[in-house]
Formats: structure tokens, C-alpha cells, sequence
């Protein structure tokens, strides 16, 4: 009820909450912070987003959720710290692709979505004290789809890679061909594949850190051509997916079929390595291929 000057008292006292709990307040809506809790995709287990950033975006059960190009780079140079290079931009639209939108307007979408021009970026550092060049494929950004724009990307961080004399590390995230760009996109499987000719023939490693999903001509093409091919755990790594496999042949496909742990066995992938080692497995790797040219430098 109101006392005498009409104000409630619970209002004079801050509310019914600091009666019970003084020196504690409410936190209005606009006030919590949006998705403050991230739920895990296999346990379902709802994980503070805090402690979620804290583990490198690795769930509890060990799912590693796919990140962008900021927070890999972050995550895989030393101390964080890294010098972006500008991917070269192609043609927008080449074949005046039309399905229910325009490519046009699907690229505008993900371009504001993502705040990228494309799926691919580059950046430069040391991992683990090793001079490299990055290239990290955006999944965000339709698909992490390989288009005429992410083979100029990849052509670009392999002539980098050459310029500074040093490895070139790639992330893959696709979901394949950018189908919008037809046999344009196809073609980057063999530019990529001739890029990469072009490290090999300068004696420069070139690593593979192959993450959930690498599908279709990205798998066909640069995804497998590393001297070392490393994968993310739980990774699906497929040239067509199970689900497609299954359909065709009518038949049940083992447990954990197409998957970075699977593969390894049957001789596709070197190692499966947890994130949060990742620098230090990729810094080991890249000192020992590179221990040679050193040395022959030295001399």
C-alpha cells in the first residue's frame, strides 16, 4: 500500500529484490547480453559462452564448433598477432546466375552478414616462432563455397608464401563448388592445384588443417594436397556426404564413416589434433620442414 507521500515503500527500498538480497539489483533486458549461453550440438548441454571463449569454442563433450577467420588467426599466431593481406576481388557475377535470387543479391547478403568481400582470407605471422603466411576459409560466407574469388585468394596466399619464403598453411571450411559460378568454379580446382606446384617448386611447405565440413571440389583439390594434412577432431571431410553415399548404395555406412578420426586410419589424414594444440603441432611442423632451408641459408 502507499504511505502518506504515495510512493510504494518497496519502490523507496529499491524493489522487493534488495529487501531480500541488499547490495543485489535486477538486470534489465537491455542489460543481458544476447546468446549468454551456447547449446553443445551433441550433448545439448547448455555451455556460458564466457567459459565456451576460454576454451577455444570446444564444448565440454569435445565438439569443436567452427569459428571465423578472426578468431583462427587469433588462435593460431604467436601472441595473436597477425598482418592481414588483401584477397584479390573477381568478377561479381560472371554467368548472370539466377535460381529463387539472384547471385547478385546473394552475394550482397552474405558480403553484409559477414562483413567479407568473399570466403577467403589471408593473414601473416609466426606460429610457434616459424615465419608462415595463413589462409583460412570463412564456412559463414555462402558455404566457404570455392568461386573464382577464393581461387584468387588461395593463388594470392601461395605467391605470398613464395615472396616471404615461407610455408603456407590452409584451413579448409567448404561445402564444395560455388555452384552459382558454374564451370568458372571449377576451374579454381586446377589453379589452386597449379599454386600449389608453385610452393613445391620453390622447396616451401604446404600444410593442410582440414576442419568441419571439407567437402566436394575442395576435398578433390587443394584440401589433399598438403605434405602434412592435419584435421580438427569430429571433422567430416567428404567428397559427397553420407547421407548422399547412403542413398545411392542403400546400405548402412560405418560409424564415424567420413570423419577426421576415421580417415586417419585409412591412411588420409596424418594426425587429428585437438585446437588448442593446434599452434604448437603446426609450430613443431613448420620449424622441422623448414630446418634444411635454414641451414642451407646460414651456409
Amino acid at each position: 500500500m502507499p504511505d502518506e507521500s504515495g510512493t510504494r515503500p518497496e519502490r523507496q527500498r529499491g524493489g522487493w529484490l534488495a529487501r531480500f538480497a541488499p547490495g543485489v539489483r535486477k538486470i534489465g533486458k537491455r542489460e543481458t547480453p544476447e546468446n549468454l549461453w551456447v547449446k553443445c550440438p551433441d550433448s545439448g548441454e547448455m555451455i556460458y559462452r564466457e567459459d565456451l571463449e576460454k576454451a577455444l569454442w570446444v564444448t565440454p563433450a569435445g565438439r569443436h564448433m567452427r569459428i571465423r577467420p578472426d578468431l583462427r588467426m587469433q588462435y593460431t599466431f604467436d601472441g595473436g598477432k597477425w598482418e592481414p593481406i588483401k584477397a584479390p576481388v573477381a568478377v561479381d557475377d560472371p554467368l548472370k546466375f539466377v535460381d529463387d535470387r539472384t547471385y547478385v543479391e546473394r552475394l550482397a547478403g552474405s558480403r553484409k552478414s559477414t562483413g567479407e568481400d568473399d570466403a577467403m582470407r589471408i593473414g601473416a605471422g609466426t606460429i610457434g616462432g616459424a615465419p608462415a603466411v595463413a589462409l583460412v576459409q570463412d564456412f559463414a560466407f555462402m558455404g566457404g563455397s570455392l568461386g573464382m574469388s577464393a581461387g584468387e585468394g588461395f593463388i594470392k596466399a601461395a605467391q605470398e608464401a613464395v615472396k616471404r619464403d615461407c610455408p603456407l598453411v590452409c584451413f579448409t571450411a567448404s561445402g564444395g563448388a560455388r555452384m552459382q559460378e558454374g564451370a568458372l568454379s571449377l576451374m579454381q580446382m586446377a589453379r589452386t592445384t597449379l599454386a600449389i606446384q608453385d610452393l613445391k617448386a620453390a622447396r616451401l611447405p604446404y600444410v593442410v588443417v582440414l576442419t568441419d565440413p571439407t567437402t566436394g571440389g575442395v576435398t578433390a583439390s587443394y584440401a589433399m594436397l598438403g605434405d602434412v594434412q592435419l584435421a580438427e577432431p569430429g571433422a567430416l571431410v567428404a567428397f559427397t556426404g553420407p547421407r548422399v553415399i547412403e542413398q545411392t548404395i542403400r546400405e548402412t555406412l560405418p560409424a564415424g564413416f567420413q570423419r577426421s578420426e576415421y580417415l586417419v586410419e585409412k591412411g588420409m589424414v596424418d594426425r587429428v589434433v585437438d585446437r588448442r594444440e593446434l599452434p604448437a603441432v603446426l609450430g613443431s611442423i613448420l620449424r622441422t620442414l623448414m630446418m634444411g632451408r635454414a641451414r642451407r641459408k646460414a651456409a
